[in-house]
């Protein structure tokens, strides 16, 4: 055993590893749209922990009653008929 070569592994490929390493179009595609959609998710993810801690940040400041005008409040009902 000391000057036989070993048995390469079988998830080695012999030849050419420079075109047996690089990655298809289809391959380098589905990564970058892997990569997209991690940072979409980590995105949304920074989103939500906002507006748990702090939830009243996010809604607007404004009621549905401040766009009628000469109405007060409550009597949007009797406005539609």
């Amino acid at each position: 055993m000391d000057g036989e070569p070993s048995d390469p592994s079988p998830l080695v490929p012999l030849g050419n590893m420079s075109t047996d390493s690089s990655m298809s179009l289809e391959q380098k595609t589905t990564f970058v749209f892997v990569a997209l959609l991690f940072i979409f998710l980590g995105i949304l993810i920074v989103r939500c922990f906002r507006i748990l801690l702090d939830p009243y940040r996010s809604m607007p400041t404004s009621t549905w009653a401040d766009g009628l005008e000469g109405l007060e409040k409550g009597q949007f009902d009797h406005a539609l008929a």
